[in-house]
């Protein structure tokens, strides 16, 4: 298994405010969580593929053997359909969001954090899952989600999902944590050798901590938070900057710090913490009492797709059982589809990512887009967007 997973920096504030004020209202239905997306019909039928598909994707989630001949699904892919395929990685959400109003491409692997900005600009039209025969097959917890559905509408396939997890050195910290608080109200513990990962939908990792240990401020939904909620989260994350040693946006720089002692506990994920045990790294990682973020992407067809036939045939072939283990493990990730665990060349791989373990995902809150629209249903107040988390993170960073 190789880790490629493209770290989800956060772009330039300028094309987030974009982004994030057109992605609030359209000319469509309601929502339950005030989205209103513009009244886009799903494709009714596959017809003939019309010889190619431009895609854009998560570094490892395209793979022709090119960059390691042992990791090769797209040749198959060709071979069957007759669609060549031509990608470009993207290095973050916003990327994504960006690319896909090019109009050049026909399919993204778009993240919680960029799919409703895609949703409610009517840059993504919901699917037809009926066209695409693996669909059945996906964890009933990665369908009709906040993050990839409107009003029970479908608007992309599940590809994979993963959960932010807390990881710490087992000599140098002790007791053994159970909660968030040991990054939050008692980092100063760990003083310059906290770590957390970089990027403005961390601050709902905060709001998380502050759902389960300040019921006064009424948070249901870390997506969703109105200014005082917002404002709590905010002055957490700065307390917290007090004793952060570094803020990890590579991974190999995290293994590295954890191997040598600059970074005791923090943020991670399964598979970096398994990388950083498998180099030395006396290190353990879990999910605290109060759940934890997580993220799942879903491949999500453009609107106004040039190749839609192939893009179909390409979310049926990237969710299906033997390719979609091939990438889960590649790429270090839950797979979506159940019969994937049967595939896997690891036979624990999906214990190890707990698949198939839909009580383990109930305490995963997604990434979803924040928006003025609050997520969570509330219609007497304004939530936070997505534009103002990414200015006051460069705040909390200082």
């Amino acid at each position: 298994m190789r880790l490629t997973r493209t770290l989800r920096t956060a772009a330039a504030a300028a094309l987030l405010v974009a982004a994030t004020a057109c992605g609030c209202s359209g000319s469509g239905g309601t929502s339950a969580g005030g989205l209103n997306p513009p009244d886009l019909k799903a494709q009714s039928k596959i017809g003939r593929t019309e010889g190619q598909v431009d895609l854009i994707a998560w570094a490892g989630y395209v793979e022709d053997g090119s960059d390691d001949p042992k990791a090769d699904w797209v040749s198959g892919f060709e071979k069957q359909t007759g669609c060549q395929v031509h990608s470009k990685v993207a290095a973050s959400s916003d990327e994504m969001v960006k690319l896909m109003k090019t109009g050049e491409y026909d399919a993204v692997s778009a993240s919680g954090d960029a799919s409703l900005r895609l949703i409610a600009a009517g840059d993504a039209a919901p699917v037809n899952t009926s066209l695409v025969p693996n669909y059945k097959d996906v964890f009933s917890g990665l369908k009709n989600g906040a993050w990839n559905s409107v009003d029970g509408r479908m608007y992309g396939i599940p590809h994979g999902r993963g959960a932010n997890l807390l990881m710490y050195n087992t000599d140098k910290v002790t007791p053994a944590p159970t909660s968030w608080s040991a990054v939050f109200d008692d980092a100063a513990k760990y003083r310059g050798h906290v770590t957390a990962y970089d990027s403005p939908i961390y601050i709902a990792d905060a709001a998380l901590y502050l759902k389960a240990t300040r019921p006064e401020l009424k948070i249901t939904d870390p997506y969703a938070l109105d200014q005082k909620q917002f404002d709590a989260a905010v002055a957490l994350l700065k307390k917290q900057n007090a004793s952060i040693g570094e803020y990890w946006s590579d991974y190999l720089k995290e293994i590295s710090a954890f191997k040598s002692g600059d970074s005791v506990i923090g943020t991670t994920w399964q598979v970096i913490a398994g990388l950083a045990a498998s180099e030395g790294a006396k290190v353990k990682a879990f999910v605290p009492e109060e759940g934890s973020t997580g993220w799942s992407d879903t491949w999500m067809v453009y609107a106004k797709a040039k190749h839609p036939n192939c893009a179909y045939k390409w979310l049926n072939w990237i969710v299906s059982p033997k390719t979609n283990a091939q990438v889960a493990e590649y790429f270090g990730e839950a797979p979506a589809n159940a019969k994937a665990c049967a595939q896997t060349s690891d036979k624990n791989f999906c214990a190890t990512y707990h698949a198939s373990d839909e009580s383990y995902w109930k305490n995963i809150a997604f990434w979803n887009t924040p928006i003025e629209q609050c997520l969570d249903g509330r219609k007497d107040v304004r939530c936070v967007p997505y534009a103002k988390w990414v200015q006051a993170w460069t705040e909390i960073k200082g």
